[in-house]
Parts: C-alpha cells; structure tokens; sequence
C-alpha cells in the first residue's frame, strides 16, 4: 500500500503502523472519526492535556510541549514511533526540517493538515488508508455530503445581492496592521458555501497584510475574526470577555464607525475548532449568522454537539462563538 501526503511525499507501507507520534489535535480528532485503535499512539504533545476529549492519552509520552514547539527528541526516540504525524504546511511548523532529522532514524513523517476544506477530504483518506478505514471514511463523506447538500439548497434560493460581503481577520490582526484570510485559505471556501462572498478573495495568499482603508473602502456587511487566540471553544467560556474587548477596538479604528458591519452589529468570532476537522459541522452555524431567516428552522447547534458526541463521547460545552 502507498499514500502521497500533502507534501507530495510518497509513504509505503505493508501493513498497518502500531506505533505512531502526533502532536497536533487535528490529526488526533480525524483518527477519532475514522475510529482508529488509540492503543497505535505512543506519543503525544501538551496540546492533549484535556482529559475530557483526550482520556485515552492521559499516560502517553510526551514528545513536545506543543504542535508548535521543538521536539523532545529524547522523548520521541524512547517512544520508538514508526510514524510521526505532523503539519504539512503550517508556517510554524517547519515539516522539512523534521523530515530530515526523523527519517534518518527510522521515523517516517507524514504530513497532513486538516484545516483547509480543498484538501480535507483528501487527506482524510490518506489516513484512512493508512490505518485501513477507508469504510469509515466514506461514511464521513456521506456525513459531509448531506450537511452540504441542506446548507447548499438553502444558499442557492438566496439572490448574490443578498450574500453578505465579508471581511475576515486572521488572529495577528490583535497585535498589528490587519490581517485579512485570502482566496486559498478554508475560510473563503466555507464563507461561499454558507451564502456569502469573501471580500478580499482575490488577494494572493492563505493570509496578507492589508491597510485599514482597504478595509475601510470595502465596506462589508460582516466582520469576522478568527478565534484562535480568544479562550473560546470546549470547555472554555471566554472568562476575560477578550471578545467584546475585541470588538470594541475594532469599532474605536479611526474611519470603522460608518462601516455597515459596525452600524448593524455584525460582528463574529468563531472558535479554533471551526477551523479543522469540524469545518463542516460547523458550517451551519456560519450559513445561519450570514441568513438567520433563511435558516430560522435549522439547529445549527445539533450538528456541533452532534460532533463532539459521536466522536469524543462527550457532551458540548463552552462557548463557540461570538458575536457583537
């Protein structure tokens, strides 16, 4: 069996691998929802200390403090992986350089993304053929498709007049100069699917530097800021109203009271887990901020607690998003 990774490096393998390493949890969460055997992970990061989601790695090496920091090398080589599973593109991770530390002892890395909706699907069935769930994929896909196909039958009654034009910040924008989500980052394919149109779509790049009066000009109906960084999500609830603080800086930027965005109160911050595997349960949710009326019978909220139930067994709490 071989795969090609997102990398478009080949892996070959006879059989399964038993002994694997993942550091980020959006890796973790896909082998949840293939229903890969936990047993295959020997080594884990900082980023799995939730024991609500993550019990079956409470005693699991750590190799790293986080997806983002420098490997415990000692750590990773007593684990004795055959595979360590990491970010293919993520610009602070540098997969080349792991490559070529890991592979000359043994350790194949294979990397793979799980945050941008064109690949998604792919890399899902990297996996899946990797640990031989390739059934469990496509029931996934058949789960995707129907979410899609109710979003997609509301969205295309709805005239382009009446598609929100939309800003979205990347998370940088709370230290700098804005920080604008492009034509090649998931969120234009997902801010298109739930019925609205990506301002600044156009601009080359997953993220990019823009002026304020860029923004200013554009004038959009909707601002939205990736949450990342916000204690938004499972279990986290926003404690130091980090979201309104937020919200209240952008309506203070000099030129941004006129804004429709900022007149109408139309301001969102969504949660980190809208941008990974959960992108399309959450895609109710986005398409339902865009048209409330459109979608006044829908419960977005079923399909993100239907998420965390059948894949973590757990119940959904915590704040998920926000809005102004």
């Amino acid at each position: 069996q071989r795969v090609v990774d997102s990398n478009g490096v080949d892996y070959a393998f006879d059989s399964s691998p038993q002994r694997v390493a993942l550091t980020n949890t959006y890796a973790a969460t896909v082998m949840k929802m293939l229903d890969v055997d936990p047993e295959v992970v020997v080594g884990v990061s900082g980023d799995f200390d939730n024991d609500d989601l993550w019990p079956e790695f409470a005693s699991v090496a750590r190799v790293q403090n986080s997806a983002h920091s420098e490997i415990d090398f000692e750590a990773l080589l007593d684990a004795r992986p055959d595979v360590y599973i990491v970010f293919a593109t993520n610009g602070m991770v540098d997969t080349e350089a792991i490559r070529h530390k890991l592979n000359p002892v043994g350790i194949h890395v294979l990397a793979l993304d799980f945050y941008k909706y064109d690949s998604l699907r792919y890399e899902i069935g990297v996996l899946a053929d990797v640990f031989d769930r390739r059934d469990a994929a496509e029931q996934l896909f058949e789960d995707f498709d129907a979410i899609e196909a109710m979003v997609d039958q509301r969205v295309q009654a709805i005239s382009d007049e009446d598609r929100p034009e939309v800003v979205m910040e990347h998370h940088a924008s709370l230290t700098r100069d804005p920080v604008v989500l492009t034509g090649t980052s998931q969120w234009t394919d997902l801010i298109q699917m739930a019925g609205a149109t990506n301002v600044f779509a156009d601009l080359p790049g997953h993220t990019t530097h823009v002026d304020m009066e860029a923004i200013i000009d554009a004038n959009p109906e909707v601002l939205m800021f990736d949450g990342i960084t916000f204690e938004i999500g499972y279990d986290r609830y926003d404690p130091d109203d980090k979201c309104s603080t937020h919200m209240q800086a952008v309506r203070d930027r000099p030129g941004f009271d006129g804004m429709q965005a900022i007149t109408d109160d139309r301001m969102l911050i969504l949660s980190g887990e809208f941008a990974g595997p959960m992108m399309v349960y959450g895609l109710p949710t986005l398409a339902k901020h865009f048209h409330p009326t459109h979608f006044e019978d829908v419960e977005a909220d079923f399909y993100l607690d239907n998420f965390y139930s059948e894949f973590f067994d757990v119940e959904r709490v915590g704040t998920f998003s926000c809005t102004s």
